[in-house]
């Protein structure tokens, strides 16, 4: 980082002059981001910011107004401070209204009371400068090197934090727009204390910018995103302020994870890509005639047209250790899905849809009704793959523009078919509602910002107090905001009970008889349970 005026007061050429701080003591911390000397009134116009001016004050005019106004000019440009060797235009001291004007404006004001030549002051604080630009510039071509093997690599975002910890020494966190834990590397402290009451904890540290130091809490925090769509926080726990060298860490480390997320791609036979990547295109309107995807599913051995479709969606039920381990046994039911095809005489499109979910367009041979496919498949795949996981089928459809529809039936189905599996060979879509679009939107960045906003306060009141107003705010709702019901669930007074629902609208800020300001609540909630069950 950039010297401080503390850093250039203690260097031993300022020292030999004797310096005295007469205003801005509190502001000794100020960078420094250049030296000027100056002998002009009009010197403000000269400088972009940053700058501490050394003068001998031989050029100020007498007048104090006139002083005065050259003080708060440098003051409203930026500059860092004003060092004034006394001995020519002023004596002994300085003018106390020069003084109180510089301390008005927050300007750091010093006196040398010695002769001091200012091309020595000048040189050493720039070649302290220099010197750090440099060593940033070293830190950031090694960590360079290292990323963009990272990016060129693939690497997860376990691969990239272990990097961080190794490089930086210290323990590293990716949590989510929910303050939820995404992965971490502790750099060999104990997980408990690392991560408990972390949702708490993160909330209470609220960076101005996207790359800053919190000195309360010692984290170093930098925002993760692309193409304007931020996702998550890195953060860097640091015992004692960053180093250049650690914030360049800390944004190389998140531009690695943010085009990580973009490029990541599962490593899979190249029939199954083939396959992925015709899926995808159906599902994200890639072709603009239906015909292409047709063709290209043909030139697979897959004939979509003149055919009845159906999709199916299937998903693993049990939890890996890592993201690494997950994406491998996904890519394991891929092949075995195919596979299954294969030998029940189905040929289908079969690819992962992301990295919880492999899909399949199946085209139903005539005279087969889905019912007979889908037992088939299901029986067939289970005896070839032990791994427990749900199978899921959307609607049948006639041609394969409706397919989409068809697909994100069959991921509704899974990913709420996966919460609460009961041993059914495949499931069909039953009435999801509320509950299931909210799930599938769960990893959303819209939907976790919509719920922090809508419950925020709250959360934050419950972690810091360690109460449950947000269970009193669900059981509220739950009963059709009938309060003397919902009183009798949460086993209270009616008059305590009230008593929490006036101490949540001062909260939330909001009027619980507003039918649209409950509704938006209970979304929030239900969006917020489903964002956590999905990282339990």
């Amino acid at each position: 980082m950039l010297p401080t005026i503390a850093d250039v007061l203690a260097l031993d050429i300022v020292r030999r002059g004797n310096p005295h701080v007469v205003a801005g003591a509190d502001r000794l911390g100020t960078r420094v981001r250049w030296v000027h000397v100056g002998e002009v009134t009009d010197i403000a116009q000269l400088l972009r910011g940053g700058e501490l001016v050394l003068t001998t004050g031989v050029a100020l005019p007498d007048d104090i107004g006139e002083i005065s106004r050259y003080i708060a000019e440098l003051a409203a440009v930026g500059a860092s401070g004003l060092v004034v060797e006394l001995g020519r235009k002023f004596v002994d001291r300085l003018p106390s209204a020069v003084v109180h004007v510089a301390e008005a404006h927050g300007l750091p004001l010093v006196t040398l009371s010695r002769e001091t030549p200012f091309v020595q002051i000048t040189e050493s604080v720039h070649a302290r400068i220099i010197d750090i630009q440099l060593e940033e510039l070293r830190a950031s071509e090694q960590l360079h090197e290292v990323f963009t093997e990272l990016s060129v690599e693939g690497a997860s975002p376990t691969e990239v934090l272990s990097q961080v910890a190794r490089l930086s020494g210290r323990p590293v966190l990716l949590e989510n727009l929910a303050h939820q834990v995404l992965a971490a590397e502790t750099a060999g402290r104990d997980t408990g204390p690392l991560l408990g009451s972390w949702e708490t904890r993160s909330r209470a540290v609220k960076p101005d910018e996207r790359t800053a130091y919190d000195a309360a809490s010692g984290w170093l925090v930098t925002t993760v995103g692309a193409r304007g769509q931020d996702w998550g926080r890195l953060i860097i726990l640091c015992a004692d302020p960053p180093t250049p060298r650690d914030i360049v860490l800390a944004e190389r480390a998140a531009t690695t994870l943010a085009l990580g997320r973009l490029l990541e791609r599962h490593q899979e036979s190249l029939e199954r890509q083939a396959h992925g990547t015709i899926i995808t295109g159906i599902l994200t309107h890639a072709y603009a005639d239906p015909d292409e995807a047709a063709a290209r599913a043909r030139a697979l051995g897959v004939p979509l047209t003149g055919h009845k479709l159906i999709s199916v969606v299937l998903r693993l039920t049990e939890d890996h250790d890592t993201a690494l381990d997950t994406q491998a046994r996904l890519g394991e039911l891929a092949e075995a899905t195919a596979a299954a095809c294969r030998e029940i005489r189905l040929p289908a499109l079969v690819g992962t849809l992301d990295d919880t979910r492999v899909g399949v367009l199946l085209p139903l041979p005539p005279r087969t009704t889905a019912e007979r496919a889908l037992t088939s498949l299901a029986e067939r795949l289970r005896a070839a793959f032990p791994a427990p996981f749900v199978l899921a089928a959307g609607s049948v459809v006639e041609s394969l523009k409706d397919a989409r529809r068809s697909f994100l039936e069959a991921e509704q189905v899974a990913d709420v078919a996966v919460r609460q599996p009961d041993g059914r060979p495949y499931y069909r879509l039953p009435d999801l509602r509320l509950r299931g679009l909210l799930h599938l939107l769960r990893d959303d960045a819209r939907l976790q910002t919509f719920a922090e906003r809508e419950l925020g306060p709250l959360l934050a009141h419950d972690a810091q107090r360690g109460g449950d107003l947000t269970g009193i705010l669900r059981v509220y709702l739950n009963a059709g905001r009938n309060k003397a019901v919902a009183a009798q669930k949460a086993h209270l007074s009616r008059p305590a009970f009230y008593d929490r629902l006036r101490r949540l609208e001062r909260i939330l800020d909001t009027d619980l008889d507003n039918i649209e300001s409950c509704l938006s609540l209970h979304v929030a909630l239900l969006a917020l349970e489903s964002i956590r069950r999905d990282t339990r």
